[in-house]
């Protein structure tokens, strides 16, 4: 009998949403549904060097030897599914949870045991529907290589660790992930996670509707601009007076900006736009003296702030 082995590697797990009520109004249907989305699944995790190392009922378990590709692997998973899912209708979709984390863990043939699978299965737990949750020993990997943004969901408790595992969601767009504190209670590797129905986050089709009735707006606030310089110009008496609108006009789209984009952090791109408005300001009631130095020097350190609380 070969001797106990360990290893570092990334946990990616995964279950169905809602799967005993998919299998209490159709059982046949399920099943067949279920194997043609592990398919797709196992497909995406050997694309991305994985290898799935079990499957339980409506549940499956793999490992990466690359954190990012293991997330990879994982938003190509949902994002195809969510393809494959828009076709039916709403109450007949299965839409999978995933955690991901990087942990040690035991070795035993093709299985794996330990504390790392416990967490990717309680983080798992955690997610919404068609959504991800990574531990922060995979958004230390990955925050500055994968090119997608992270909510902060606070520490995660699991059954038999002592500490609290940090844990954030991974935006992909379809879902959001709900706070630990809001998510079903679950033991070691798999419990209650059917136990009744969870709430699904449509973030992401509501900021996409926002982004297309605030559009008119950008144009509408870039017209209004021309029109006003274009006043000042033609009645020019030494003043500069359309500056103050301008400004104003320029903070406002900005916020709204920050407010329905994806790319960058919105509390952070929201310091950014007050900064630069109190900079505007300082500019153009110039009289010799850079008083907007304190409030940007505060802006700074709640942003330097809050960016240490995020790690």
């Amino acid at each position: 009998m070969s001797e106990t082995q360990r290893k570092l590697t990334t946990i990616f797990c995964a279950d169905v949403q809602d799967y005993t009520r998919l299998m209490g109004e159709d059982e046949e249907g399920t099943l067949a549904m279920l194997k043609r989305y592990r398919d797709a699944m196992s497909r995406l995790i050997g694309a991305h060097g994985g290898r799935v190392i079990n499957t339980w009922g409506d549940g499956v378990i793999a490992e990466f030897p690359s954190v990012v590709e293991c997330l990879r692997a994982a938003m190509d998973v949902q994002n195809e599914l969510a393809g494959e899912n828009a076709l039916r209708p709403a109450d007949a979709r299965m839409q999978f949870r995933i955690g991901i984390n990087l942990g040690d863990v035991i070795v035993d043939g093709d299985d794996l045991y330990g504390d790392g699978v416990n967490i990717a299965a309680r983080l798992q737990a955690s997610a919404t529907a068609g959504g991800i949750v990574i531990s922060n020993t995979v958004y230390d990997q990955v925050r500055n290589k994968v090119a997608v943004s992270f909510d902060f969901l606070g520490p995660l408790a699991v059954k038999n660790i002592a500490d609290a595992v940090p844990s954030y969601a991974v935006r992909i767009g379809e879902v959001e992930a709900v706070p630990p504190a809001a998510a079903t209670p679950h033991s070691e590797f798999k419990a209650d996670a059917d136990a009744g129905p969870h709430t699904q986050a449509n973030s992401a089709p509501a900021m996409q509707k926002l982004a297309a009735l605030t559009r008119p707006m950008f144009w509408l606030a870039a017209l209004a601009v021309a029109v006003l310089l274009a006043i000042n110009t033609m009645s020019w008496q030494g003043v500069f007076w359309s500056a103050w609108p301008v400004l104003g006009l320029a903070v406002l789209s900005a916020l709204v900006w920050v407010t329905i984009q994806n790319r960058f952090d919105r509390i952070l791109s929201t310091l950014g736009v007050i900064g630069l408005g109190v900079a505007g300001i300082n500019i153009l009631t110039w009289h010799g003296i850079f008083w907007s130095g304190w409030p940007l020097l505060g802006i700074g350190v709640v942003a330097a702030l809050y960016r240490i609380a995020r790690r």
